[in-house]
C-alpha cells in the first residue's frame, strides 16, 4: 500500500461544548464570492535564495527602504547599532535579520518574512539561510513561494564559492524547483564591485542559464537583473546614465511585477500547513500563522489538525494583520483557535477541513529524482515546516527520464540523476514526534537528505 498505517482523526469529548459553541457563530458565507466582490490586489509570496553572504537580506532590505516600507529613521537606528559591533554594511540587512545571533553573525538563520506593495501586486518576501546548516528553514520558505529570486555574489571569487559544488547555489536551486517552483528571477548583485562589467555578467549568466534549464527551469521563466543592494543601483530604480550602458532590461521590482502568482486551489478542501503555533494574547490562548494552501475557511470552521486527528474550531481569522470573517487559498493567514491545547499542535501539522482530511501515514511511496546516489539508508524527511526520521525502507523502481518506462525494477541503488519510485518508512523511535507518521497526500513535495545534504526530492504517489 503506498500511504501505509493511516491513522484517522478522532474528537476528545472534553472539547465538544466548545467546539459546538464556536460553530454557532458560523456566518455560513460563500467564501468564492466573497473573494470576488473583495476588490484587492494579488498576492504573491516568492523566497529569496542563494550562497550564504550573496547579500539577499541587504538586497530585500534596501527594496523596502527604497519603496518606502521602512523609513529613513528606522534605518538610520539600525546604521548605528550596526556601526557599535563593526559591521556598518549591514544596516540594509537588519531590515529582515531581527535576532541578535542573526545580526552579530551576520547571517539569516530562520526564515525572515516581509510585506510590500507596487501598483499591481502585493508580495511577501521570504528571506531564506543561505548557510548550509539552515537548509530545513530554506525548506520551509521555498514550500511557501510562488516563485525565487536566487541572488547572485558576482564578485570574482565569490560566485565561484557558492557555484561551486560546496556552496549552497545549486542546492538552494534544486530544492525549490522540486518543491514546485517554476518562475526565477536571477539578481547578479555587487556588480558594482565588478566595475559593472558587461563580461563578467554574461560570464555568469551563461553559467547559471545553463544550469537552471539543466534543472529543470523553462528558460523563458528565467530573467536576469545587474544590480547592487548596497548602493539600490538598478533595485527599485533604472541607475543613474551610463552607470550599465550595455544593459537595456528592467530593475528588479519590474521583474517581480511581471510575475503572476501560483494559480490557487480554491475549489479543494482546506489545507493550512502551520508555520508557527503562539498565544494571540488572553483572548486567543492558541493561534497558528500559515498559507491557505487549499480550499478555504472562515469563522465558525471545525478543523481537524493532522497527524495528531484532534478538532479546533476558528474563534477569528487575520489576513495581513486585518480582522476577517474569511481566508482563502493564497493567503497568509493567522486562526485564533479553541477546543484545542497549545500544545497540541505544532509547526508543520496540517489544519484540514475535517471531511476530508489529509491522511497521516507510516510510509509512502513516492517518485523521486536522485541528487546523490541512494541506497536503502536513514533520511531526514522534509514537508515544508515539519522534517522527521525515515529511511528508505523500498526501492522499486528506476525510470529513463526521456519516455518515463521502467528499465530496472527492485533496483539496488539509485545513481546521482536517476528518477525512481521509493518507499519512504517514517521513524517510529522513542521520542519521534507525530507517533512515527507524517501528513502527505498524493501530490505531496518531500525532500529527503542525509550526512547534511539533499539526496532527493519528489512527488508522493498514489
Amino acid at each position: 500500500m503506498s500511504l501505509g498505517g493511516q491513522q484517522q482523526p478522532n474528537i476528545t469529548v472534553s472539547n465538544t461544548a466548545e467546539l459546538e459553541r464556536v460553530a454557532k457563530t458560523r456566518k455560513n458565507l460563500d467564501v468564492a464570492e466573497e473573494y470576488k466582490k473583495l476588490k484587492t490586489k494579488e498576492n504573491a509570496n516568492f523566497v529569496v535564495i542563494g550562497h550564504v553572504d550573496a547579500g539577499k537580506s541587504t538586497l530585500m532590505g534596501r527594496l523596502l527602504y527604497d519603496l518606502g516600507v521602512v523609513d529613513e529613521r528606522t534605518l538610520k537606528k539600525y546604521k548605528q547599532e550596526a556601526e557599535k559591533i563593526g559591521k556598518s554594511s549591514f544596516a540594509f540587512a537588519w531590515v529582515l535579520d531581527q535576532t541578535s545571533e542573526e545580526r552579530s553573525r551576520g547571517v539569516t538563520i530562520d526564515i525572515a518574512s516581509n510585506k510590500f506593495e507596487t501598483e499591481n501586486c502585493s508580495y511577501t518576501i521570504l528571506d531564506a539561510p543561505g548557510h548550509k546548516d539552515f537548509i530545513p528553514n530554506m525548506i520551509a520558505g521555498a514550500s511557501q513561494a510562488d516563485f525565487a529570486v536566487l541572488v547572485i555574489d558576482s564578485t570574482t571569487g565569490e560566485f565561484e564559492t557558492g557555484f561551486n559544488f560546496r556552496g549552497q547555489t545549486k542546492e538552494h536551486t534544486l530544492l525549490v524547483r522540486s518543491m514546485g517552483v517554476q518562475r526565477i528571477i536571477v539578481a547578479v548583485n555587487k556588480l558594482d564591485n565588478a566595475n559593472w562589467s558587461s563580461a563578467r555578467f554574461e560570464e555568469i549568466t551563461a553559467q547559471i542559464g545553463q544550469f537552471l534549464t539543466t534543472a529543470g527551469f523553462n528558460p523563458k521563466n528565467v530573467s536576469f537583473v545587474p544590480c547592487s543592494g548596497l548602493t539600490g543601483a538598478n533595485v527599485t530604480k533604472k541607475p543613474k546614465e551610463g552607470l550599465i550602458p550595455w544593459y537595456t532590461g528592467g530593475t528588479l521590482v519590474d521583474e517581480l511585477e511581471k510575475t503572476k502568482p501560483s494559480k490557487r486551489a480554491i475549489e479543494k478542501p482546506f489545507r493550512l500547513t502551520v508555520a508557527d503555533v503562539f498565544r494571540g494574547g488572553v483572548m486567543h490562548p492558541v493561534s497558528v500563522a500559515g498559507r491557505v494552501d487549499a480550499g478555504s475557511v472562515q469563522v465558525g470552521d471545525i478543523l481537524v489538525d493532522m497527524p495528531t486527528g484532534e478538532r479546533a474550531a476558528v474563534k477569528a481569522i487575520e489576513v495581513d494583520d486585518e480582522q476577517r470573517d474569511w481566508a482563502i487559498a493564497g493567503h497568509n493567514a493567522v486562526l485564533h483557535l479553541a477546543g484545542i491545547e497549545i500544545d497540541h499542535i505544532r509547526q508543520g501539522d496540517i489544519l484540514c477541513d475535517p471531511t476530508h482530511p489529509i491522511p497521516a501515514v507510516s510510509s509512502f511511496n513516492m517518485k523521486i529524482l536522485a541528487f546523490e546516489s541512494i541506497t536503502p539508508m536513514m533520511v531526514d524527511i522534509h514537508r515544508g515546516r515539519l522534517n522527521t526520521a525515515g529511511r528508505v525502507a523500498k526501492m522499486i523502481a528506476v525510470y529513463d527520464k526521456a519516455t518515463g518506462t521502467v528499465t530496472k525494477k527492485k533496483p539496488r541503488h539509485i545513481l546521482a540523476g536517476g528518477l525512481a519510485s521509493i518507499t519512504v518508512q517514517v521513524d517510529n523511535g522513542p521520542g519521534v514526534i507525530g507517533g512515527g507518521t507524517i501528513p502527505v497526500e498524493v501530490g505531496t513535495r518531500i525532500v529527503l537528505r542525509a550526512f547534511g545534504q539533499t539526496v532527493a526530492a519528489g512527488l508522493v504517489e498514489a
